[in-house]
């Protein structure tokens, strides 16, 4: 590889880190506003809770066919396609005025944002070499994380000074700047080609035990990311009556040792295998790590100190980061690169399903006076039974023909 082919594939990394970063900023909003916005329109739990699902729903449809739409159109107009039209729905929540209202503006959000995940994930099988790529999706999944650290600096700030409409057209603005910057990149020649490999039919991958593998461990580790994404901010309201000018800097905390997660899920085991430890043993014993480390996530709930607790809720998004990336990164282990984006399409479609239901027991949590400890309890074994349910599906990692 040429030195500046390598560039050019680093150049790459650097936008999708940046357009998924902004994918978090654009969902995660409504969150931080949550406050204002309830006295501005009178919602209950349950209104918020009904679109934080409509966002999940139409997320997890399009997750059915984004994939898909990447793995056949490719990256440069897809990404773009998806970028440019979650901007625009972003922007469009500065007209809302009724629940309704922004439940539409959250559906075509989430059904565009669901380009993101695929796309990210195509980049590092069709850019890079095994080596590399699990350095490279650890980069691209701390981008999540990054958006949600600077959304809970940023957004309240934003919205004290200028409005809170402000914040959602000025987030939108600039993923419609990033449209232009992608295509004025150049793009280097892929790695992974794969010409002479067949398409695979869609009814193979829901046949394959590798997909269902990969669908089951979304399922129950999005689960937790999207109860986070949703409920943190309440989450310290209440436990800890923070308010709104004040409640985004333990989030943030949370989500900065969250980032730290995403980088150590994709370098301990790239390191793990230069000492010559096989892929199947790197991977599952990295996995295996992060699911201990978010057992301790319930204490929180007998914590006194904000910021002891986001030290705790940290430590859990951590994990979770760390277990997100080497599940990704087995999916480009098990999958040829030809498939990579419909296999996390299908996936994700189930993540997104399974996320709902975490939502709406949330919601109804709360409105039964029941608080948070139902939600903790579950985000505290998730990962333990993910890697089971790989474990016994993908006995062995092997690499894809």
């Amino acid at each position: 590889m040429t030195r500046s082919a390598g560039a050019g594939r680093w150049a790459i990394v650097a936008l999708v880190f940046f357009a998924i970063m902004l994918n978090y900023v654009d969902r995660q909003i409504l969150a931080l506003l949550k406050p204002t916005l309830e006295l501005e329109f009178g919602w209950s739990d349950q209104d918020y809770g009904n679109m934080a699902s409509a966002f999940q729903f139409a997320a997890a449809v399009a997750f059915l066919g984004t994939g898909w739409f990447i793995d056949r159109v490719g990256l440069r107009i897809g990404f773009a396609v998806g970028v440019a039209v979650w901007s625009v729905a972003g922007m469009a929540h500065a007209f809302a005025a009724s629940v309704s209202g922004f439940i539409g503006a959250r559906i075509v959000l989430g059904a565009a944002e669901s380009i993101g995940t695929p796309a990210a994930v195509k980049t590092a099988a069709t850019y890079f070499g095994p080596k590399d790529r699990s350095i490279a999706l650890g980069i691209g999944n701390t981008a999540p994380n990054i958006g949600a650290i600077i959304t809970p600096l940023a957004i309240p700030a934003v919205a004290i000074a200028f409005g809170w409409k402000a914040a959602f057209l000025i987030a939108g603005g600039v993923g419609l700047v990033w449209v232009v910057a992608w295509f004025a990149l150049r793009m280097p020649a892929p790695i992974a080609q794969d010409d002479s490999v067949p398409s695979i039919r869609w009814i193979d991958l829901f046949r394959d035990r590798r997909t269902l593998a990969i669908a089951i461990a979304k399922v129950l580790s999005d689960q937790v990311w999207f109860f986070m994404l949703s409920w943190l901010p309440d989450l310290f309201h209440r436990l800890f009556g923070l308010p709104q000018g004040t409640v985004g800097l333990p989030v943030a905390l949370v989500y900065a040792l969250a980032a730290c997660g995403a980088l150590t899920g994709g370098w301990l085991p790239s390191w793990l295998m230069a000492r010559g430890w096989s892929v199947n043993r790197a991977r599952k014993t990295t996995l295996l790590l992060y699911a201990l480390l978010i057992l301790p996530v319930p204490v929180v709930l007998s914590l006194q100190s904000p910021w002891t607790a986001a030290l705790v809720l940290g430590l859990g998004l951590f994990a979770h980061q760390g277990f997100s990336t080497n599940v990704f990164a087995l999916t480009t282990d098990v999958m040829p690169a030809r498939s990579v984006g419909s296999t996390i399409g299908i996936a994700a479609f189930c993540g997104n399903m399974g996320s709902i239901g975490m939502i709406q027991l949330s919601a109804w949590s709360l409105g039964n006076g029941l608080g948070y400890a139902p939600m903790l309890v579950i985000c505290a074994f998730s990962y333990l039974a993910a890697l089971g349910f790989i474990q016994l599906l993908i006995p062995r990692i092997a690499a894809a023909r």
